[in-house]
């Protein structure tokens, strides 16, 4: 997976390895569905505080299109693995949506019961 990293802020650019190795290490199953990620961290009002820190990471993916997803925080660490967590779930989604996968099927046709319970 190629991972490009973006920030305009000193303090979300420090971050840059850290923030690489936890979306490789979450999307570490799902690696083939996505060939290319984008992770932007930006702060929204600067200096001035509050829940500003906010990570936007952008998939794109060969079967289910391109997948976005932001988070907002009060620090980087939890604007990054609220965008994180939230990405898993959309990706995992969007792939069980495209019905490009096999699905695991149950037993066809009437349940049999018990000859005794009958």
């Amino acid at each position: 997976m190629q991972v490009v990293f973006e920030s305009r802020d000193p303090e979300g650019a420090l971050l840059r390895d850290m923030a690489v190795r936890r979306l490789r290490f979450v999307m570490r199953r799902l690696t083939w569905l996505v060939p290319r990620a984008t992770l932007h961290l930006s702060d929204v009002n600067g200096p001035r505080g509050g829940i500003d820190k906010r990570c936007q990471l952008e998939l794109k993916t060969d079967t289910a299109g391109t997948v976005v997803v932001t988070a907002m925080a009060h620090d980087w660490r939890g604007a990054l693995e609220g965008a994180l967590s939230r990405a898993g779930r959309a990706l995992l989604r969007s792939w069980q949506r495209s019905g490009k996968h096999a699905r695991a099927r149950g037993r066809s046709g009437p349940t049999q019961r018990h000859p005794t319970l009958a």
